[in-house]
């Protein structure tokens, strides 16, 4: 059950917005003028009428208990989700003024969380007496599994051909034959149904003629590449562990079938990136019992969010199962025992020089890491000539941030919190320096998202 007593940040709700323009325009819908018979239940369900530009107001209905995150409809014609009039909902319920009254939905909210109640309950019964449907044919899964491996095999052999040719060449070349070899390369690695190989292929593309330094960065690109082609050629005699994080980085599916682990879960951070094809969403989960960090990711077709939706400063107590592979963070959420909400859970932190050491340690187990999820414990955003670096208040170390941290606007959201005093902050360590992603205040205060 939802706590009403607890009522989410503004932070927290803006979070769910696809993207600025709808957090903009929700924000303009978080006060009571446009709304009316706004209410809400213990249950979760906060409902009300938009008033819009036509005669009829829009009827919306938010299911804040659902399992992968809030759960929206609204008769408004947005394509988005949520769409403006469901954050501006939200804002209003997360205010302090008493604006949506605990009361009884109306039939057209009540009718839409009762059908997805049900919805639930049925698939939760379903796969608990075992009638959800069987799985393939093991044997031709097997089959397919080494037709596969296959392809892959004779993929990574001519990747490795196409390395030995550029560096024969000179790397001077390859700023000369411009992104169409890579992407012709790339092209010959989805063929060969190796996903991994082909997304870092790309990568390579975009090196040459990138800014001083290139043919540096372009030659550890091209080592990691042969080391992963290489652990793919030579698979059998990696141990398990390594040989399941090979199989990963190549592109090769997997299930989360390690143990489940119950726990309150924090949510550390949320983030999405896109491409031309997929949105992931990443989520950081911690484990205030385990202290466990894990790793969900989520996705949606370009230009859609993701489903699995978890505001950041949130709590959940649930199970989480982990996908194979040595140092690998990625898990599954599973069942969960109570909906998201707030907490005033912080994860422990650690130094500077303690989130490096973390870094290099992990890269023993998966060579192919950009970065480890680190919480670094008072630091100060300081700048450094034309950069920015965290700055730990107690000893004389720091980690510079990335160049996407310093372009980020949540750079200015750490420095204003920070105040020039010490705060706790969540990230990405990694070998291009720090991705700030959540801060906490040195005292008492929420979560405050950074990206």
């Amino acid at each position: 059950m939802t706590q009403q007593g607890v009522r989410w940040t503004a932070d927290q709700v803006l979070a769910l917005a696809p993207d600025a323009s709808s957090r903009k325009a929700g924000s303009k819908l978080g006060a009571a003028g446009p709304w009316s018979e706004a209410g809400s239940t213990d249950e979760g369900t906060v409902w009300g009428l938009c008033k819009g530009s036509g005669s009829k107001p829009y009827q919306t209905v938010i299911d804040i208990a659902d399992a992968s995150g809030p759960a929206y409809k609204c008769s408004c014609p947005s394509r988005k989700f949520p769409c403006k009039h469901a954050i501006g909902l939200l804002l209003l319920w997360a205010g302090e003024d008493g604006a949506v009254a605990t009361g009884q939905p109306p039939d057209w909210a009540g009718q839409w969380i009762e059908g997805r109640r049900q919805r639930a309950e049925e698939k939760r019964t379903a796969s608990a007496s075992g009638s959800a449907p069987a799985s393939a044919d093991p044997e031709g899964a097997r089959r397919r599994a080494e037709r596969r491996a296959v392809r892959v095999t004779a993929g990574a052999t001519e990747l490795e051909q196409r390395l030995a040719d550029l560096l024969r060449g000179g790397l001077a070349g390859a700023e000369q034959s411009g992104y169409g070899l890579w992407e012709e390369t790339a092209a010959r690695m989805v063929d060969a149904q190796a996903p991994g190989l082909a997304a870092r292929v790309r990568e390579l593309g975009a090196i040459p003629a990138s800014g001083p330094g290139w043919p540096v960065r372009l030659l550890e690109e091209c080592a990691l590449l042969h080391l992963l082609d290489q652990g793919w050629l030579r698979r059998e005699a990696l141990p398990e562990g390594l040989a399941d994080t090979v199989r990963s980085r190549i592109g090769l599916p997997a299930s989360a079938d390690g143990p489940s682990v119950r726990d309150r879960w924090l949510v550390l951070a949320q983030y999405d990136t896109a491409d031309v094809k997929l949105t992931t969403r990443r989520i950081w989960l911690h484990g205030a019992d385990s202290g466990r960090t894990a790793l969900l990711l989520s996705y949606g077709a370009a230009g859609r969010a993701p489903e699995l939706t978890l505001p950041v400063g949130l709590a959940l107590e649930a199970e989480v199962a982990s996908y194979p592979g040595a140092g690998q963070l990625r898990a599954a959420l599973g069942e969960q025992f109570a909906p998201p909400a707030p907490a005033a859970i912080r994860p422990p932190g650690v130094t500077t020089a303690e989130a490096t050491a973390r870094y290099g340690k992990a890269l023993r187990d998966d060579p192919w890491l950009d970065s480890v999820p680190v919480t670094l414990d008072r630091v100060i955003p300081t700048p450094d000539s034309d950069s920015w670096q965290l700055a730990d208040a107690d000893t004389d170390t720091a980690l510079p941030l990335t160049p996407a941290a310093r372009a980020r606007p949540g750079l200015w959201r750490l420095v204003a919190l920070s105040g020039g005093g010490p705060v706790k902050v969540f990230g990405e360590c990694g070998h291009r320096g720090f991705t700030p992603l959540t801060a906490w205040p040195e005292g008492p205060g929420d979560a405050v998202p950074l990206c």
